[in-house]
């Protein structure tokens, strides 16, 4: 990124080069690859990769937080807010340090980190936790699983976020966490939106912005123009940036798959390809997805399910093919597979025959077209646009230097006030010695009556 119109760009030192970052985007492809390893030694292999992400997210927050010079420029720009991402948190402790109000966007948090910090109720009756693959509907042996999980989430936090624990201690010099420093946060923008969720509840200054990357169509360069013109149409494949290669058998299955279908192709891939490349099909290192997507010959859509092709893919009424990689990607195809406008397929198991099967039910069974079209027109039901309202409420936290008002007193209680625990063992003592008094007073009346009958 260079300098921009209305931002300024300042980087900073990393001790890593681009040959280790490929090292670790290369860890994707080993996660498509079907392998013969027992499950001790995949869970290992991993474990390892998890490390290996992770060591680099750790590395990188160091650098800037302890980058002195850089926090000092920062400190003397007089800024209003902080916009940030807390999935890493290295924004959300910069605000702190230099005392602005959070501005947070984001898809969510595996652990719920970011509803706990927003004190936000999560019922595991109904509302369905990262990576389950469950709907709001849940039967008994799924709400079980769906509470053991909510249960462990405070351990997978931890698990999580203990480096950064740590780093706040360090960066910030007080005994603080990142769970009371996210909790600090002003307004959360979640890209999120109920015609996909299922609803739930949230609090004051959690602003739903899904889709706010949608943006109009604009006008495709004239050789793509001509290129996706034909009465057939076409099909927009991308599995976002993260996955820049595909083992080869895969690739040879999205090709032949595609070679028996009438609609051109447009593929963005930058990895290698043995083999020769079908008629119907366009390679491209970039695509611009948004118009492509836009564009009335869009049949189909085959994606990964990451939140921002897939809010793409709903605003402008395109069925998908889902291939979920890693992630809330699971989670994102299973959401929009349950209101019927898409078909979910494992990646591990997937074929020409299934990979050609569900492209032909999406394009040719109109149901798929129809309920996304339902699902596009909710979407877009709406007074004010997500671009405009995560503006506005940006700037709101500007003007007013946060958003104390729309912070629950959630943040004041411990879990025993939380769950009125201790007006529960209170009502429990009433209770119990109403219960207690009313048996000691029956017993003497007993007892006289029977002494009474006994001197009759």
């Amino acid at each position: 990124m260079g300098p921009g119109k209305h931002y300024n760009t300042v980087t900073y030192p990393v001790p890593y080069d681009k040959a280790f970052i490929d090292s670790i985007m290369s860890t994707h492809k080993d996660v498509m690859r079907k392998s013969t390893q027992s499950f001790v030694e995949k869970v290992k292999k991993r474990f390892a990769q998890i490390q290996k992400i992770t060591g680099l997210i750790h590395t990188t927050a160091e650098t800037l937080l302890f980058n002195a010079s850089l926090i000092s420029h920062l400190a003397q720009q007089n800024f209003d807010a902080v916009l940030t991402d807390p999935m890493v948190p290295t924004g959300s402790l910069i605000a702190r340090k230099l005392g602005l109000p959070t501005v947070n966007l984001l898809r969510g948090i595996p652990c719920s980190l970011d509803m706990k910090a927003a004190g936000c109720p999560s019922p595991p009756s109904f509302v369905p936790r990262f990576f389950t693959g469950y709907t709001d509907k849940m039967n008994f042996k799924q709400r079980a699983f769906n509470t053991l999980i909510a249960l462990l989430e405070p351990l997978m936090c931890r698990l999580l976020y203990w480096h950064f624990d740590h780093l706040a201690y360090q960066f910030l010099g007080e005994e603080v966490g990142i769970a009371e420093v996210l909790s600090d946060s002003a307004i959360w923008l979640l890209r999120s939106d109920f015609a996909l969720e299922f609803p739930r509840p949230l609090m004051p200054n959690i602003i739903l912005v899904g889709g706010i990357n949608c943006n109009v169509r604009n006008p495709l360069p004239e050789d793509l123009e001509s290129w996706v013109s034909g009465e057939h149409g076409f099909v927009v494949f991308t599995l976002g940036t993260m996955i820049s290669d595909m083992p080869e058998e895969i690739t040879a299955i999205f090709l032949e798959a595609f070679r028996q279908i009438p609609q051109k192709v447009i593929w963005r891939y930058t990895g290698s390809i043995t083999g020769g490349v079908p008629e119907n099909v366009k390679i491209m290192k970039w695509v611009p997805q948004n118009d492509l997507l836009a564009h009335p010959g869009a049949r189909a859509f085959i994606t990964h399910a990451g939140s921002h092709g897939l809010f793409e893919g709903i605003c402008h009424a395109v069925p998908m093919l889902m291939v979920p990689i890693s992630g809330d990607q699971p989670d994102n195809a299973q959401r929009l597979a349950s209101k019927g406008a898409g078909v979910v397929l494992d990646i591990l198991s997937i074929t020409t025959e299934s990979l050609l099967k569900g492209l032909n039910d999406i394009i040719k069974d109109p149901r798929y077209k129809e309920n996304m079209l339902r699902l596009s027109s909710l979407h877009k039901d709406r007074p004010v646009e997500p671009l405009d309202l995560s503006v506005h409420w940006t700037e709101f936290v500007m003007r007013h230097k946060g958003a104390k008002h729309l912070k629950a007193a959630v943040h004041d209680l411990n879990w025993f006030q939380y769950y009125c625990l201790d007006v529960i063992v209170l009502l429990a003592t009433v209770v119990l010695v109403f219960v207690m008094l009313t048996v000691k007073c029956l017993k003497l009346c007993f007892s006289r009556l029977s002494r009474k009958r006994k001197q009759d």
